[in-house]
């Protein structure tokens, strides 16, 4: 496990020394390969962006498409830049607005959740360190890797600027440590992925979809009294891009059950809608329907009939 991982971490250094201008030449080709080449998961991006955009000519699609797989390469150089990407250059390219917002919260002694979702570079926003500084330990939620290998990697690219990686299974449990040792937190959740039949508790409408989504933020949210805000960001030119804290709630408490992720999947969706083709619609997004999840899930028990 240690060979693998030291001769990977050592590919990846070396590449990332390239600077951005060269990745992204390098992009371009892995862009040509990927789309016309090996044709990566075109049918399903191509039925996510026409059920999404019923309105929507086949041109439109094709060129949403198109800017898809070119933002997804880049995506994949930017992400490798992070081993060695100074904090001078990175606070350059990720910038943050809003952030007084976010201060203001935890100057009052409340630690803070930070709504995300697959859109633009999420990788970068692990910088926000070096914006807010000590005020308050900053992390995000992760899925363990089954690879060990792969997950030590992510895990030192992930935390390189300061962030720490809270494994999701481990979110509570750290939450109350950094509580009883007095220091307010702000953690990053990524919060559209697909939930399991058994975690579906609300259905949205989202991009065209009947939706069902992960509702556990809310949740931590909740019990925690945390100060919610949603990232909303946007890509301003190739390897520039721009967060805004957006307040969801100060006040958890007050809102009715999933009128917070509610709130969300509004937000992401007017994203989306700005700039569409810069979310991951590789993502097999819609696989789970209403029709399976009823024929599975009991309505009485809400626990699954089969087991």
């Amino acid at each position: 496990m240690n060979i693998t991982y030291h001769i990977v971490y050592s590919v990846c250094w070396l590449v990332s020394l390239l600077p951005l201008w060269a990745l992204y030449r390098v992009s371009d080709g892995l862009y040509y390969l990927l789309y016309h080449l090996v044709r990566y998961r075109r049918p399903l991006v191509r039925k996510n962006l026409t059920d999404s955009f019923p309105d929507k000519t086949e041109a439109e699609i094709i060129k949403i498409e198109k800017e898809f797989y070119s933002w997804l390469c880049d995506y994949f150089v930017e992400t490798l830049k992070l081993f060695t990407v100074s904090k001078a250059e990175i606070s350059r390219r990720m910038t943050f607005k809003g952030v007084d917002a976010v201060r203001r919260a935890v100057d009052n002694g409340q630690s803070c959740a930070l709504y995300l979702g697959h859109y633009c570079n999420w990788e970068w926003v692990t910088s926000f360190p070096l914006t807010i500084g000590d005020k308050a330990i900053c992390g995000q939620i992760y899925h363990v890797l089954e690879n060990p290998s792969f997950d030590r990697l992510f895990l030192r690219l992930r935390e390189r600027m300061g962030a720490v990686c809270i494994p999701m299974a481990e979110t509570l449990r750290h939450i109350a440590r950094y509580r009883h040792e007095g220091k307010p937190v702000i953690i990053g959740f990524i919060a559209d992925q697909v939930p399991f039949w058994n975690n579906i508790h609300y259905w949205t409408d989202f991009l065209n979809h009947d939706t069902p989504v992960l509702t556990g933020t809310e949740r931590i949210v909740h019990k925690a009294g945390f100060a919610a805000f949603y990232v909303d960001m946007r890509r301003t030119r190739r390897g520039y891009y721009s967060a805004e804290f957006i307040p969801l709630t100060y006040s958890p408490a007050e809102l009715k059950e999933f009128e917070l992720t509610e709130m969300y999947f509004r937000l992401l969706e007017k994203t989306i809608l700005r700039q569409p083709p810069y979310w991951l619609w590789t993502h097999n997004r819609w696989k789970r329907t209403r029709e399976e999840w009823e024929k599975i899930i009991d309505p009485v028990t809400k626990k699954m009939r089969f087991q």
